[in-house]
């Protein structure tokens, strides 16, 4: 039997969220809040297996006092503080937000952003033909996954999953300064010649599909690519006996993609080469 430590409870606060009282553990951030209060707040760089970086600015609320619209992805709520969240000034920042990634970005394969984009009333295309995009091939330089950085929103969640949060192989990094930053691998070299340990917890926390399985890229240039066709089931990988909970994502008999459940105590939604890519051996015909 595995115990389970339940550590020093954490207090409850309570604050108001758009003129309703709310109440919410002590160290939650006002997102956290709006979640569990059932109110819809748009997020991009937010992921919940990393520390929030304040990166895509969508989340922005407006808090009692503050000069400045707060980020609700990493803004710690306060006992008495007041938030609101659909405001006038909060609404037409995310509007903003929202047309100059779409207008600069790919945001095709970007989950929900289409009907954030709707509700705001953003028109990306107001920028014109011209608007400044990278114009760049996606990066195929190996069997796995494809690095698309038309897509690319800089939020960084690949660089914190591949450093210190997670893997620790720090093998992508932001390059360039200001209007020429980018991510890359170390000095811009192939991904093969990189410290890359293909454990792809970089596609994991990517929001808008900048990284994506080389299955999966092939089946969208292909047409075939239905995620409503797809059913999921977890599975514990046999590769070794750590134990790592595995989501099968199989699409017309076969499987597409793996992923892992973020609530997993072993796993956290990383996995290692093996059980990411390791599945080929299991719809082998011959």
């Amino acid at each position: 039997m595995t115990v389970v430590p339940l550590g020093i409870p954490r207090r409850l606060l309570e604050f108001t969220l758009d003129g309703e009282p709310v109440r919410t553990t002590e160290g939650s951030t006002i997102l956290d809040a709006c979640r569990a209060a059932g109110k819809d707040i748009p997020t991009l760089c937010e992921g919940d297996t990393l520390r929030p970086k304040n990166a895509c600015r969508v989340c922005v609320v407006e808090v009692e006092g503050s000069r400045t619209l707060v980020p609700a992805c990493s803004r710690k709520a306060e006992a008495g503080m007041e938030v609101r969240t659909g405001t006038e000034r909060a609404r037409h920042s995310r509007k903003i937000v929202l047309e100059l990634l779409a207008s600069s970005v790919d945001l095709s394969t970007t989950p929900r952003v289409a009907g954030w984009i709707k509700e705001y009333e953003a028109k990306p295309d107001r920028f014109g033909p011209e608007a400044a995009r990278l114009n760049e091939e996606p990066k195929i330089d190996n069997e796995l996954y494809v690095r698309d950085y038309d897509k690319c929103i800089l939020c960084y969640k690949c660089v914190d999953a591949c450093g210190d949060q997670w893997q620790n192989s720090f093998a992508i990094s932001v390059a360039g300064r200001g209007f020429d930053a980018r991510i890359a691998v170390e000095h811009d070299a192939p991904l093969t010649d990189s410290a890359c340990v293909y454990c792809g917890n970089c596609i994991e926390v990517c929001p808008t599909g900048a990284l994506s399985f080389k299955s999966e890229f092939d089946m969208r240039a292909a047409g075939t690519w239905d995620e409503s066709a797809q059913t999921e089931t977890t599975t514990v990988c046999a590769y070794c006996g750590v134990g790592c909970n595995l989501t099968l994502h199989v699409q017309d008999n076969e499987i597409v993609k793996v992923t892992s459940p973020h609530d997993n105590p072993v796993t956290h939604g990383n996995l290692c080469i093996k059980g990411r890519f390791g599945y080929q051996h299991v719809q082998n015909r011959d």
